[in-house]
């Protein structure tokens, strides 16, 4: 069977930009809820050596060790918190997180639902009364700007009130990654608010919420892709004077399908590295997944410190 056309053929690489900032803070405790599985072992000895991190293991110390030797790795000087079976390594290494052991949760082998289950925990402490939203930060290959898109991967359909939430975490994420005035925009099918596609009413209506809410950033919708990522676009249909439209920093989409199939598009066409954190709880949340590949791994650490801002 022949291989897509569309399919990109370059690896996703790290940002070197993003992991170079990640130094220059300390590195986070990490706990890694599950840890003894070769993916979440590498990708936490890849970011212990490239100091951005330190591990906090979690899960089954036998296999933990094992995976460890495979690797040549002495993981002797971290702290190892034996637990058996999933739900008690998630349980245990977001409560880590909750009493300040650990700095940032990560999914080691588990399955998704048992790890956000013990996130979510009342037990675990790590409730803000935000709510959790997930974002991933996609680097084009040559390093050039990133784009961020909010939430492809825990909230389903979210309403105006989740994507509010997620407006406010990609702002203040860009702002920490230096963006003076972040350019958001929304995602819908159309640059007009018209009642046939209910997702550009609620586009506007959020753009106009964030005017009064957000005065530091650009909200821009409803826009559609093209409006979104295309100077040319903009400047055919005659959108200049909209201060987000072709040069946006972040997409904030209608429900997962759009922002999952919009992400997978990025790494999969472009080949572009997409690091990914949940935001909203006490600590940064690694939703790593098996597909991911080492470069996203990484990348995905280097923004958990970012985000956790401790200096050095």
């Amino acid at each position: 069977m022949s291989r897509s056309s569309f399919l990109s053929p370059l690896e996703p690489q790290a940002p070197e930009k993003l992991i170079k900032m990640g130094k220059n803070f300390g590195s986070p405790r990490v706990a890694i809820a599950r840890a003894g599985a070769p993916l979440p072992m590498q990708a936490a000895k890849d970011a212990t050596r490239a100091d951005l991190m330190i591990p906090v293991f979690v899960g089954e110390r036998d296999m933990i060790e094992a995976e460890a030797a495979k690797l040549d790795w002495d993981i002797s000087g971290f702290a190892l918190h034996e637990t058996t079976g999933e739900a008690e390594a998630g349980a245990k290494a977001a409560y880590l997180c909750g009493s300040g052991e650990a700095d940032v949760l990560m999914k080691g082998q588990l399955h998704t639902d048992i790890f956000m289950k013990a996130a979510v925990s009342r037990d675990a402490g790590l409730r803000t009364g935000r709510r959790f939203v997930h974002i991933f930060h996609i680097s084009p290959p040559d390093g050039s700007k990133p784009m961020l898109i909010s939430d492809a991967a825990v909230n389903v359909a979210p309403n105006l009130e989740t994507r509010q939430d997620s407006i406010r975490e990609v702002t203040d994420l860009l702002m920490r990654l230096g963006t003076k005035r972040p350019k958001i925009a929304i995602l819908s099918a159309t640059e007009n608010a018209i009642p046939a596609i209910p997702s550009s009413l609620e586009s506007k209506e959020l753009a106009e919420w964030a005017k009064t809410e957000l005065p530091e950033a650009d909200v821009s919708g409803p826009l559609a892709f093209d409006l979104i990522i295309s100077p040319e676009a903009v400047a055919t249909k005659k959108m200049t004077g909209d201060p987000v439209a072709g040069f946006a920093d972040a997409i904030i989409v209608p429900d997962i399908v759009s922002g999952n199939a919009l992400f997978k598009a990025f790494v999969y066409l472009t080949g572009g590295c997409a690091a990914g954190l949940v935001t909203g709880a006490k600590v940064p949340i690694l939703l790593t997944s098996r597909a991911d590949p080492a470069a996203a791994r990484l990348a995905s650490v280097a923004l958990a410190a970012i985000k956790c801002a401790l200096p050095k």
